[in-house]
């Protein structure tokens, strides 16, 4: 009970914490340029294909075909405003002018003119400055127009120097004229300098000169197209790498002068362990949102890019796992541009029918409400979540991160709410204005008018939380300079959670790149679990088990109590090839799953 005391005052002193809790309006500058004046909702083909993490290409079927569906999607009642065609749709000789003949036989006709017949915008992927943008076949060949521009590293070009940037801006008002809605720039370097620039300027000198050229560029061709939105990407700042690194002031504000929203990272996992992998990955969104508002990003701005259904490595090959949560969540955030990644053919008509029910609720409080985020820092592995207070009621969705079941005590609730929505196994207790969810467990709660049933949205099947859970002291050794090990006896009828964690000599997680795929090494060869009843081996359930791009700090597994042999103790052996055991962490926790979720 006083951990849950505990728990309930760091929530209400996180709440007032300056610069991450904030109301959609904190920071607002009206002299700043955005032209969003509604949410919108964007498709992108991104993780349908990946030629970064993956070798699936891109091609005109693939982008056609994913057409197709969204007009399906639309057609049960899901919004869909924009297309968004990611990267590689270019041809690498031809300066973005020209599209990839081998994959768009007649260059972007065909799409532009079917979104055009559907009523959806399109939108087109650039390069800010970096010509090699993974591989040897996607790097930008220097045409005549842009050698004065190339960077002594001979990657970049310079933004101040040369005839680049004036034939990108160039470049894209003849797409523009071709109907094209939205541009995504992505990949920028500001420290890009010619040869002679760098060696008389200064580097601090360089990135400012860099900066203030891109900016009055956007600014001039923004005047002379106002119906056309931007949106920034890699390289306008943000730590991105990880949840551990305290929050700094990386967001250089002026941005926003250009940029109708700015990204705060591609999904990854977190570096907070969950036996949920997906929930995981969740969480490092929320950790992203909320670094993006301790910069003074207004809520609104922040393009959270957590939504990624797909077959690809850039996703995790994670097709429709938990993708529920994932929609609720991406929504929740607040931010004006929701933006749907990957393979939407995946979506069935009742799925499509369910994300409409989704996009009517949360988009209808994005534009007129008013949404903050309240809790603790998500990468701290404690509760967490957004409220939206709307005329009639306030809708909650909550995050519960950490390891013990909490009570949230959620701001500004009044009267009865009800659950709308959470995840499978333990039902969250609602009580008056305090709810009790079980570890890493999401919900969403509504009060007022959002506390009925026409609101419901149904479970998460594909994460299930448990009905008991308890942290078992263990005595943990070390057994050689990468493993730990630990013995113990087991309750009877209750499930192992094991929980392995590498860390540096400061305490500080860090992770292990394997690579991705598909020739990278899947992370279980960096963090093995093994579990043995005598000389018996006992099967673990695991979800690190995959090569993972973004690299991981971390694995978690369990052993099902139907698989120990009662009154025998387990020897657990955890193994990180890069951490020394010596920093490593290790914790067990016995769990009890509800009848008929075992």
């Amino acid at each position: 009970m006083n951990r849950i005391r505990v728990n309930i005052l760091l929530l209400l002193l996180c709440i007032f914490i300056p610069g991450v809790a904030q109301n959609v309006s904190d920071g607002w500058n009206k002299n700043r340029t955005a032209r969003l004046t509604k949410p919108v909702f964007v498709y992108n083909n991104w993780s349908a294909y990946d030629e970064l993490s993956d070798n699936i290409p891109l091609d005109e079927a693939l982008a056609m075909k994913e057409l197709d569906h969204i007009v399906r999607l639309k057609k049960l009642g899901v919004q869909v405003d924009y297309y968004m065609m990611d990267a590689f749709w270019f041809d690498v000789n031809e300066g973005y002018r020209k599209w990839r003949p081998d994959c768009w036989p007649e260059g972007p006709k065909r799409w532009l003119d079917a979104c055009k017949r559907e009523g959806i915008k399109p939108g087109l992927w650039f390069s800010t400055n970096l010509l090699r943008i993974g591989g040897e076949a996607n790097t930008m060949k220097i045409i005549p127009e842009w050698e004065s521009s190339v960077a002594e590293d001979g990657t970049t070009l310079c933004l101040f120097r040369g005839g680049y940037l004036h034939h990108l801006m160039q470049t894209l008002q003849m797409y523009a004229d071709m109907g094209i809605k939205m541009f995504k720039f992505d990949f920028a370097y500001f420290d890009a300098a010619t040869p002679d620039a760098k060696c008389t300027m200064l580097p601090t000198d360089i990135e400012e000169q860099n900066k203030n050229a891109f900016i009055s560029a956007i600014k001039e061709f923004r005047y002379r197209n106002p119906d056309v939105l931007f949106i920034g990407y890699n390289g306008f700042g943000g730590d991105m790498e990880n949840t551990v690194t305290p929050f700094r002031k990386t967001v250089d504000l002026r941005w926003l002068e250009i940029f109708d929203t700015m990204y705060c990272g591609d999904p990854r996992l977190s570096d907070v362990p969950m036996m949920n992998f997906w929930r995981s990955q969740d969480l490092y969104s929320d950790h992203m949102t909320f670094q993006y508002l301790f910069n003074g990003v207004p809520v609104r701005r922040i393009d959270n890019c957590a939504f990624m259904i797909g077959t690809t490595g850039t996703c995790y090959n994670r097709a429709l796992n938990a993708w529920k949560g994932m929609m609720i969540l991406t929504m929740a955030r607040g931010g004006w541009l929701n933006v749907c990644h990957g393979n939407i053919d995946l979506l069935s008509d009742d799925d499509a029918r369910w994300m409409a029910k989704v996009q009517q609720l949360y988009m209808k409080v994005q534009q007129y409400g008013s949404i903050s985020a309240f809790g603790a820092i998500p990468g701290k592995a404690l509760p967490y979540g957004y409220m939206a207070s709307a005329e009639g009621g306030n809708l909650y969705t909550v995050v519960n991160a950490s390891q013990e079941k909490a009570k949230v005590m959620l701001p500004e609730a009044t009267g009865t709410g009800r659950v709308l929505f959470t995840d499978s196994g333990f039902m969250p207790v609602l009580e008056k204005n305090i709810v009790e969810l079980g570890p890493e467990q999401m919900v969403v709660v509504g009060y007022g008018k959002f506390s009925t049933r026409e609101y419901d949205l149904g479970i998460e099947k594909d994460i299930v939380i448990p009905a008991t859970i308890q942290k078992v002291k263990i005595d943990v050794q070390k057994k050689n300079e990468h493993t730990l090990q630990a013995h113990y006896t087991p309750s009877k009828g209750k499930t192992v959670r094991i929980l392995f964690q590498q860390l540096d000599e400061h305490g500080k997680a860090f992770r292990s790149w394997g690579g991705a795929p598909p020739t990278g090494i899947k992370m279980d060869h960096f963090f093995n679990i093994e579990v043995k009843q005598g000389k018996r081996s006992v099967p673990i359930k695991k979800s690190h088990d995959k090569m993972i791009w973004c690299g991981l700090s971390w694995a978690v597994g369990e052993v099902s109590a139907d698989d120990i042999k009662e009154g025998r103790p387990l020897e657990i052996s955890c193994t990180a090839i890069d951490g020394n055991s010596e920093h490593c962490l290790l914790e067990v926790y016995e769990v009890e799953y509800s009848a008929e979720k075992k």
